[in-house]
């Protein structure tokens, strides 16, 4: 029983650390000012096509696709899923506001290219990380599962990954130009690394990082 709890107890600890992972990642691409992510992007694209705020639409992006996830790949809700939809968008506003605000730091170029080289490995680090823990991901990240499982496995995690990354950007960037909005806030050199690399990079942390931490604390 104590192991059991132990292990259970490393596997929370994983998924909080991901999600950690996750929101240094959404800060880092806000303070570059290279484009959002994928998912943001489509959202902002959207909520303005609509003139609805965004974080009211994007909790009721999350809520549409969670009944599809509770459907389709129900192992993939769990605490993380709670933690990740609450936690991600305040851990990046503090991040933020810490930079901007209470440092001061000027985002020159240099540093605006390690913010985007930060975003883009903390990406794929932290969702690896909430994935292999088992405790619930955010419903946008279990959309590549969906894929996976509907296609039986002939389009691999990374490869599905990389689809509904790339035709969220699509569809962000139809509806903000459909609402007349100035493209270029939502989508840069961020923004196409994100759709085109997250993918493979869940993938490569997940079994090269991830995988490895969670089978040795297991075996300890």
């Amino acid at each position: 029983m104590k192991s059991e709890n132990n292990f259970l107890l490393k596997r929370f600890i994983m998924m909080l650390t991901g999600i950690l992972f996750i929101g240094v990642c959404v800060g880092a691409f806000r303070l570059s000012a290279f484009g959002v992510d994928a998912f943001t992007c489509m959202n902002l694209g959207i909520s303005g096509f609509l003139h609805m705020t965004f974080g009211t639409w994007q909790l009721i992006m999350n809520g549409g696709i969670l009944v599809i996830v509770f459907f389709t790949v129900r192992q993939c809700i769990g605490a993380g899923t709670i933690v990740n939809m609450v936690g991600v968008g305040y851990m990046a506003d503090f991040i933020c506001w810490l930079f901007q605000e209470v440092l001061k730091v000027e985002m020159i170029l240099p540093l605006r290219i390690a913010a985007l080289f930060i975003g883009c490995m903390f990406a794929g680090l932290g969702v690896s990380f909430y994935m292999v823990a088992e405790m619930g991901i955010a419903p946008y990240d279990s959309v590549a599962v969906i894929i996976e499982k509907v296609t039986k496995g002939r389009i691999p995690f990374q490869y599905a990954r990389v689809l509904s990354d790339v035709t969220v950007v699509i569809v962000g960037v139809v509806f903000c130009i459909l609402a007349g909005g100035n493209l270029w806030m939502i989508i840069g050199i961020g923004t196409i690394c994100n759709a085109l690399f997250n993918g493979p990079l869940i993938q490569f942390f997940k079994v090269h990082v991830a995988e490895p931490i969670m089978k040795k604390r297991n075996e300890n």
